[in-house]
């Protein structure tokens, strides 16, 4: 084991979640850097870090304001004074409008819509926090989750919310596919067309994701980016060729419990900090220490370890790190952040959006 992880586990105990400062801020500098060269606004979505204190890093670095993905980390981000703020989803329901109301009084924001439901519940907000609300339509180029499917719809829909007291519309959201750049232009192009048609400026055109920072130039038209998971990335961004193991910012210090067969061990971290998510990886992590091991297997507490290909295995009591698939669910499982900066414990970071699900 490492002489830092040892400390970490003498200190916090295990598992803990460890996040790397330096390279936090090498991430943020890097992608500052190329969303500036593709001429492009950078605004990160924080569902990945979750932390006031990283947003302001990514904004005094060149940010164009935030991304989240609820209301709550919204309402988080705003309490830690960050007051530009989209937030990309669909709001509906009393309560909520209510919230997005009393959030209008505190930044600026926008929101997304796919539907004319959507549209009639935000006027109301609007009304209630007694300003003009920016609407961005969401359209759907592939991704099959939310968003109108064609270019007529998020042409009616700008129209609607155009024509809706207390609403303006301010562009289109996508988040398109990285296979899927060139159907996404042709949608985008017919939808402009007929936006100008309906004398409809559309001036934010976002696109999202940090898999698609390898495409940031693609969308002729784009005026910004909401890359996420880059300030720390993980084996998923590893995989589609965004990030290298240097640039993973977060690890799980975990500790060997078990070797009850000569080929397998057991871990502290299982599903409950590790995340069953796998997006194509072998496995539920990389073991940095012994990297030829596999995290086969997951209960709530455990992580399997199977050590058959390995020349060097841990014993018990051997402190590992390892790196998640995924690394925007495992934040939210804790409340904060072991933060190490030169190879040095610095003190701990709060979570502090945490299970803002709504």
């Amino acid at each position: 084991m490492t002489a830092l992880a040892a400390r970490i586990a003498q200190e916090f105990g295990t598992p803990a979640v460890v996040v790397d400062l330096d390279v936090v801020e090498a991430n943020i500098t890097r992608v500052q850097a190329l969303c500036d060269a593709a001429g492009l606004a950078c605004r990160p979505h924080v569902k990945t870090h979750k932390s006031p204190v990283l947003a302001k890093l990514q904004v005094e670095a060149g940010a164009r304001g935030i991304t989240c993905q609820k209301l709550g980390e919204a309402e988080v981000m705003a309490a830690g004074g960050l007051d530009d703020i989209l937030v990309s989803y669909n709001i509906l329901g009393e309560r909520n409008l209510g919230r997005l109301a009393a959030l209008m009084g505190r930044a600026k924001m926008t929101v997304a819509a796919d539907s004319a439901t959507t549209v009639d519940g935000l006027a109301g907000a609007a009304a209630a926090a007694g300003r003009t609300l920016d609407v961005v339509v969401e359209c759907d180029t592939g991704m099959r989750r939310a968003g109108v499917e064609t270019p007529g719809e998020a042409v009616a829909l700008a129209r609607r919310i155009a024509a809706t007291p207390g609403l303006a519309f301010a562009g289109l959201l996508l988040y398109p596919p990285p296979d899927r750049w060139a159907e996404t232009q042709t949608f985008f192009d017919a939808a402009r067309a007929g936006l100008r048609d309906a004398g409809l400026d559309c001036r934010i055109v976002s696109t999202g994701g940090t898999p698609n920072l390898a495409h940031l130039s693609a969308l002729k038209g784009a005026t910004e980016h909401r890359p996420g998971t880059y300030i720390f990335n993980d084996r998923m961004q590893m995989a589609a060729g965004v990030a290298r193991l240097e640039d993973c910012a977060v690890a799980i210090c975990s500790t060997v419990v078990s070797r009850a067969g000569a080929d397998r061990g057991i871990l502290d971290a299982g599903s409950k900090m590790l995340t069953s998510d796998q997006f194509g990886q072998t496995g539920f992590g990389l073991v940095l220490e012994h990297p030829d091991a596999a995290v086969n297997a997951l209960s709530e507490e455990h992580g399997f370890l199977d050590l058959s290909a390995c020349a060097s295995k841990p014993g018990i009591g051997d402190v590992v790190r390892v790196v998640p698939n995924h690394v925007c669910a495992v934040i939210n499982m804790v409340d904060r952040l072991v933060a190490v900066r030169g190879g040095e414990i610095v003190g701990e970071l709060e979570v502090a959006a945490r299970g803002r699900s709504v």
